[in-house]
């Protein structure tokens, strides 16, 4: 790092910037149209104790297009300015041919951790769409200009204690989303929870890694399944999981208009996905992947991960 490189502005010093954290946790998307890598960073370092490292702290938690010939940055677009909560950016990101006011649009879509549900014109980067999936995300005080969520600083740890929604494994995770052209549609997991944030390193120095706090979650409450208008970020249907927790399947949708996951409670699931209709569950455990499908003598079959378990399917 160097005093000239973009974003630098956004850290206190090189030092802080060359340190700063921003790994690559999940594979992202490459677009042949653009010849464009599009994929999301995690959280800053200290991940927790921001005090040392004022600013937004680019290019953490943010979505990145870079030119596969070239290797250069191309756009960016930060869904957590100055993260303070290990809400890493790094969900997959969904490339969609859609309109926005009637016009076409080369978009692509990301339901981040942090609870907020992005669309971005996927050639410039520019924001079409920020809206607040997560019920209860309470961590921000609205939207800039430019669709980033702006951080409110009474929801970083404290000493005397934060509440702060989501928890720290977001309302979404690892578990990739999915979307179906045939509806518009795009289905992620709402995972909602609150936990109490204690400051436990006041060294202004900040604490490295994840450390100089501790939390208590103190309530999980309805976790659910969303179905997303990438147009408008609203929810079309949603359907709540019930018992709340953490749900940590992947989606998968078909051009027939199914959409599998699990629901936390050890089935696998089936909707309708134009409604919400539940048409099927079987009892099969906590799914651990996402569930896929492949044709075998033109038959269409459905695999899905149960922890060492691996459990097939035939679609009629």
């Amino acid at each position: 790092m160097s005093e000239d490189d973009p974003g630098i502005e956004t850290w206190p010093n090189v030092d802080a910037s060359s340190h700063g954290g921003g790994q690559v946790w999940i594979p992202g998307v490459y677009d042949p149209e653009t010849n464009y890598y599009i994929f999301g960073t995690g959280n800053p370092s200290p991940g927790y104790t921001g005090v040392a490292r004022p600013g937004d702290n680019l290019f953490t938690c943010s979505l990145l297009a870079v030119d596969v010939d070239t290797g250069e940055l191309v756009w960016y677009f930060q869904s957590s300015p100055h993260d303070t909560h290990d809400w890493d950016s790094a969900q997959t990101p969904i490339l969609i041919d859609g309109e926005i006011d009637g016009e076409p649009r080369k978009l692509v879509s990301t339901a981040a951790r942090n609870g907020y549900f992005f669309t971005v014109d996927r050639l410039t980067g520019e924001q079409v769409v920020t809206s607040q999936y997560g019920s209860h995300a309470n961590w921000s005080l609205g939207v800039r200009d430019n669709g980033s969520p702006e951080p409110n600083p009474a929801k970083e740890a404290t000493i005397p204690g934060a509440l702060v929604s989501p928890v720290e494994g977001g309302v979404t995770n690892w578990q990739p989303a999915a979307y179906n052209p045939g509806t518009g549609l795009f289905y992620t997991h709402e995972n909602n929870g609150y936990n109490i944030l204690y400051l436990t390193d006041p060294d202004p120095r900040g604490s490295m890694g994840l450390g100089g706090k501790r939390a208590s979650i103190v309530g999980f409450v309805d976790s659910a399944f969303q179905a997303i208008d990438y147009r408008t970020g609203e929810a079309v249907w949603r359907h709540p999981w019930p018992g709340g927790g953490m749900v940590g399947a992947g989606v998968l949708t078909t051009t027939t208009g199914l959409v599998f996951t699990g629901d936390g409670n050890d089935n696998m699931v089936a909707f309708d996905a134009d409604d919400g209709e539940l048409l099927w569950h079987t009892r099969i455990g906590n799914m651990s992947n996402t569930p896929q499908t492949f044709l075998v003598d033109d038959r269409q079959h459905l695999l899905v991960a149960v922890g060492e378990r691996l459990y097939s399917f035939v679609i009629y």
